[in-house]
C-alpha cells in the first residue's frame, strides 16, 4: 500500500510566532501516510526560489519520495495566518504562487508513475481537475479534497470532480447536521465513491450512498493544544490508510464495519495533530526582509 500527493505545496507563515512552515494539503497528507507507515511520494511543482527549495527538502526529510516532481521559476505559494485561541486565523495568500499557476500535468510516463499506488490525493488548491479523468482511468483509488468554499460546492464543479473520485472530502465545521448531510449525499448523488466531512469539534461523517455513519470527536486540552492546522488533513489521511488497511479497492467498497473502524481512526489522528506545530513542524525563522502579509514574489 502507497500514497501520492498531487498538487499543492506551501508555506504556512505564522505571523505570532515568526516561523515558517512547510505544507499543503496534499504535501500533508504524504506526510501523514509515511508516518502511518505507509510508502509516499509527493508529485507537483516547487518554486525555484529559496521557500521552495526548503519546502522540497523538508519533505523529502520525511522519507516522501519527492524525485518525480518539478522545479519551475515563480515564487512558492505563501499563506500568512496566525493563531487565536488553538485555532488558525488566515491574514493573508499569494495565490499559491508557480504551483497553482502552472500545475504538473500528467503524461504518459507521470500517469503510469500515478498508477503505481494505491491511493492518489489532490485537491482544489492544486489545478489539477483535468487531470483526474486520467488517474481515474489509471487504475488507483482517488481522493480529492473539496475545502469549505461555496464555490467548490456548485453543481457544475461537483460534476467536473465526482464521477473521477473515489473519496471527495468536505470540511463542513460551518453546517448543521442537515446541511452536511446534503452536501455529502449531492457528493455521491454527482459520482464520488463516498464523501467525508469533517466538522470541527462536532465530529465527523460519511455517507457511501448506502449508509451514513458518523464520529464524534476527540476533544484536546486546550492548555495542551498547539494549533489546528493540518487536522482536516490527518482525519482524512488516518480514515484513508485504515479503508486501505481494511481491503478497500475500486472493485471492494468498504463495510459498514470497515467505514465506522475509518472514522474511529481518522478521529484519532486528528487528535493527535492537534499537538504539533503547524502541520508536521520543521519550522524555520522568517526571513528578515519579510513583513506580516507580505509574500515572497519571484
Amino acid at each position: 500500500m502507497n500514497i501520492l500527493g498531487f498538487g499543492d505545496n506551501t508555506i504556512d507563515r505564522f505571523v505570532d510566532r515568526g516561523t515558517d512552515y512547510p505544507g499543503g494539503n496534499c504535501v500533508n497528507v504524504a506526510v501523514f501516510a509515511r508516518r502511518l507507515g505507509l510508502d509516499a511520494a509527493y508529485l507537483g511543482v516547487f518554486g525555484d526560489d529559496d521557500l521552495g527549495a526548503f519546502v522540497r527538502d523538508c519533505v523529502a526529510a520525511q522519507g516522501v519520495a519527492v524525485g518525480r516532481s518539478v522545479v519551475r521559476h515563480g515564487e512558492t505559494g505563501v499563506s500568512t495566518l496566525r493563531v487565536q485561541g488553538g485555532e488558525r486565523v488566515f491574514v493573508d495568500y499569494n495565490g499559491g504562487g508557480v504551483t497553482v499557476r502552472e500545475p504538473l500535468v500528467l503524461d504518459a510516463s507521470l500517469t503510469a508513475y500515478a498508477a503505481s499506488f494505491s491511493l492518489v490525493h489532490s485537491s482544489v488548491y492544486s489545478g489539477t481537475e483535468e487531470e483526474l479523468p486520467k488517474l481515474a482511468a489509471a487504475g488507483p483509488l482517488v481522493s480529492f479534497d473539496l475545502s469549505d468554499e461555496e464555490e467548490f460546492r456548485s453543481p457544475d464543479y461537483l460534476d467536473r470532480v465526482c464521477p473521477h473520485v473515489d473519496l471527495a472530502l468536505l470540511s463542513c465545521a460551518h453546517l448543521d447536521e442537515a446541511g452536511t448531510r446534503a452536501v455529502l449525499a449531492q457528493a455521491v448523488a454527482r459520482g464520488a465513491g463516498m464523501a467525508l466531512a469533517t466538522r470541527g469539534l462536532r465530529g465527523a461523517m460519511v455517507h457511501d450512498g448506502r449508509a451514513t455513519l458518523t464520529v464524534a470527536a476527540r476533544v484536546a486540552d486546550p492548555r495542551a493544544l498547539r494549533d489546528t492546522m493540518g487536522c482536516g488533513d490527518a482525519f482524512l489521511t488516518g480514515f484513508a490508510v485504515s479503508l486501505l488497511r481494511a481491503g478497500w479497492s475500486r472493485g471492494t467498497p468498504p463495510s459498514r464495519d470497515a467505514l465506522r473502524r475509518a472514522l474511529e481512526d481518522g478521529a484519532e489522528a486528528a487528535y493527535r495533530q492537534c499537538f504539533v506545530e503547524a502541520a508536521f513542524g520543521c519550522g524555520r525563522p522568517v526571513p528578515a526582509d519579510e513583513t506580516e502579509g507580505r509574500t515572497v514574489q519571484a
